[in-house]
């Protein structure tokens, strides 16, 4: 059987923290960033957790955890 291949575009967007949770960056960052307030701004940055309805779909374009 062949290597599983790693979705490019999930392996961007997504990235997995050392206790194993999926990662995702946050939404609009950079349209109309001077109107933000510093802190939202910082929110932004910061990555959030996965939803747990889409983890079982990211989980298989992520096989190795990359």
């Amino acid at each position: 059987m062949p290597k599983l291949k790693t979705h490019k575009g999930a392996q961007k967007r997504f990235s997995i923290s050392g206790t194993g949770k999926i990662l995702r960056s946050r939404g609009p960052k950079s349209h109309l960033r001077r109107n933000k307030s510093k802190t939202m701004k910082r929110l932004l940055a910061s990555k959030a957790p996965l939803f747990k309805g889409d983890k079982k779909r990211i989980r298989r374009l992520i096989p190795n955890g990359v």
